[in-house]
């Protein structure tokens, strides 16, 4: 990721945590060059993703602003951010619990073992968790991973972060990842475990990351409320 879309990311996290409130004035260029040890091009770069968000307003002169009614109302992740729930969380100081719900070993149907490039003999965890942010219902997800890519996976780790393992303990490198959204009708499973009334939309997010020497090392499908997680994109023409 480029250092401008990392220290976008820092300040939109502190933004909407109201670490810099609305109306007040984002630190100015000078300080964050200091803070991040980045150009002041880098700086400006980061900040006009920001302005471009809707979330800062900036006047030559007078700083910039932080906006009263930012574009972001939901709780939002860009789609080009795959780093898991855990870990964007945390730097956002937000409470998260991870219940799981199912989890087993299992040999992949035909769909996981396109999605995997796996054959049918090559054994998958089978992932069932609800994500819980601040004591509430937030992302139902399910995730399907080659056990012999991610070794004794426990859990344990699935209560904590499963990225935190695969990458700080298996030292696997992620590459980048390909999504897919869609709406659908809630299940069952979405009305029992995110609280989803019969009729309610769903936004599902279908994900394969890939490792650095181009294998997937997971495929999953998160289910989120239509009314709780939104995802957003940024295209800027160079």
């Amino acid at each position: 990721m480029p250092k401008y879309q990392e220290i976008a990311n820092i300040l939109r996290t502190r933004i909407k945590n109201n670490t810099y409130p609305p109306d007040s004035l984002l630190p100015n260029q000078t300080d964050l060059v200091e803070e991040f040890g980045v150009s002041r091009m880098t700086v400006k770069k980061a900040i006009g993703i920001l302005a471009m968000e809707g979330l800062v307003y900036s006047q030559r002169g007078a700083g910039t602003k932080i906006l009263n009614h930012p574009f972001l109302k939901k709780d939002t992740t860009a789609l080009t951010v795959y780093e898991g729930l855990s870990t964007e969380m945390g730097k956002a100081g937000r409470k998260l619990v991870s219940q799981v719900i199912d989890f087993q070993v299992e040999f992949p149907d035909q769909t996981i073992q396109e999605k995997l490039m796996l054959t049918e003999e090559q054994p998958i965890y089978s992932i069932v968790r609800l994500r819980i942010l601040e004591d509430q219902p937030f992302i139902l997800e399910y995730t399907y991973m080659p056990v012999h890519l991610v070794p004794n996976l426990t859990r344990g780790h699935l209560e904590s972060s499963i990225y935190r393992y695969v990458k700080e303990e298996l030292g696997v490198q992620f590459a980048g990842a390909y999504r897919t959204i869609a709406a659908d009708k809630s299940t069952a499973y979405d009305q029992q475990y995110l609280d989803c009334k019969a009729d309610d939309p769903v936004l599902e997010i279908e994900q394969i990351v890939y490792q650095k020497n181009g294998s997937p090392i997971e495929f999953s499908r998160s289910r989120n409320r239509y009314d709780v997680r939104a995802y957003s994109y940024l295209d800027v023409q160079h």
